[in-house]
């Protein structure tokens, strides 16, 4: 089966230094797959050149079997890439439901023409926008806050509000940066069931940087192991947790 995201042979260097050195990833269709290693094994530099906003020096990122290296994020997220940020990247002046009904792209009302030409449909479109808005808040549990300004969100409700982001358009593949960051653990368990929640019953895969192994264990199979810009080992966490070098690479030691 053709995985839904291939990464092959990246290769991205800083100033002369090699942060991404030949590397090479999978990720299946339909999977919630993690990404795992210690600090400067250069997780997020390969993260923002999946997504697109780094260009590597060589090699080429693939979705659904076809080129994407050399397009933007933008266009990338018009083919169903879409991702979210350890700091949550919110319209702090505007509502929780603006902040989603802002996502659809294409839409009659930001053109100035269709206002006064079209104003019936561009009330139709954004009725059913809005409509669908209020549903997304619903399934992550913020229809509470929807006139809340998106700046007056806890960390957590602001994560929420960004995987319901992605809810707003047709999502293949969502790319999760370190989303349980500045999250209290009540919340982190609304955040984790939704994921589950996506992947089982909308099918969206997830590729997940995250150093909340709990996280990890509970939602990735498999995880794949960075260090030194390169695949260390991947598994599932299990695996990886009993493997004497991902716990060298990540405390320096030899386990006890």
């Amino acid at each position: 089966m053709t995985p839904i995201i291939d990464v092959r042979n990246i290769r991205k260097s800083f100033g002369g230094l090699t942060v991404i050195d030949d590397c090479s990833i999978q990720v299946a269709e339909g999977s919630v797959t993690g990404m795992i290693g210690p600090n400067g094994a250069g997780k997020s530099t390969l993260f923002n050149i999946i997504a697109g906003s780094l260009m590597p020096d060589s090699g080429e990122v693939l979705l659904d079997g076809k080129p994407i290296t050399h397009l933007t994020a933008n266009q990338r997220f018009h083919q169903g890439l879409l991702r979210t940020f350890q700091i949550a990247h919110e319209f702090s002046h505007l509502t929780a439901l603006e902040n989603l009904m802002m996502v659809p792209p294409s839409q009659e009302g930001e053109n100035l023409f269709s206002t006064w030409l079209k104003p019936g449909e561009v009330r139709r479109q954004e009725a059913e926008v809005r409509r669908r808005a209020l549903e997304v808040l619903d399934f992550v549990g913020l229809s509470h806050v929807r006139n809340e300004l998106a700046g007056n969100l806890s960390g957590g409700q602001k994560k929420l509000l960004e995987l319901g982001r992605t809810m707003m358009t047709d999502a293949r593949v969502v790319l999760l940066d370190e989303i349980a960051a500045g999250v209290n653990r009540t919340l982190l368990g609304d955040l984790m069931g939704n994921i589950e929640r996506l992947n089982r019953e909308l099918g969206y895969t997830f590729l997940v940087i995250e150093h909340d192994m709990d996280m990890i264990a509970r939602l990735c199979d498999p995880v794949i192991v960075l260090a030194q810009g390169q695949v260390m080992m991947e598994g599932s966490i299990t695996e990886i947790q009993n493997n004497p070098e991902v716990i060298e690479a990540y405390f320096g030691a030899e386990p006890a």
